[in-house]
């Protein structure tokens, strides 16, 4: 397998904007964690719905985050409710053929 992908949705109770200042600062908390390949941060204002998309390296990284202090901090947020939270494995060879940003490291 080429990685694990992580999707996080969650409902926030705050305007967008307040939203994205409480995140802001966790950036580069998100950046740095180990394993983690990219992130792709979402919102659907209309929703009142926002999350991410992570490729990790692999299952073991992934987890690690999730039992980790910066998803606690990120769960715990009082403007934030109702996550969903899933994890798969990622397809190789369809993703690749559709240019879907895992190669770099599927090998190594």
């Amino acid at each position: 397998m080429a990685g694990t992908i992580l999707n996080v949705m969650f409902k926030y109770n705050v305007t967008s904007e307040q939203l994205l200042e409480a995140l802001a600062p966790l950036v580069d908390d998100f950046a740095k964690l180990p394993g983690l390949q990219w992130k792709i941060w979402f919102m659907n204002e209309e929703e009142s719905e926002a999350g991410g998309v992570y490729l990790f390296e692999n299952q073991a990284a992934c987890s690690d985050y999730l039992s980790g202090p910066l998803a606690r901090i990120v769960t715990s947020h009082p403007a934030l409710s109702d996550f969903i939270v899933k994890s798969f494995d990622v397809l190789e060879e369809p993703t690749a053929a559709c240019r879907g940003p895992v190669g770099a490291f599927a090998h190594g």
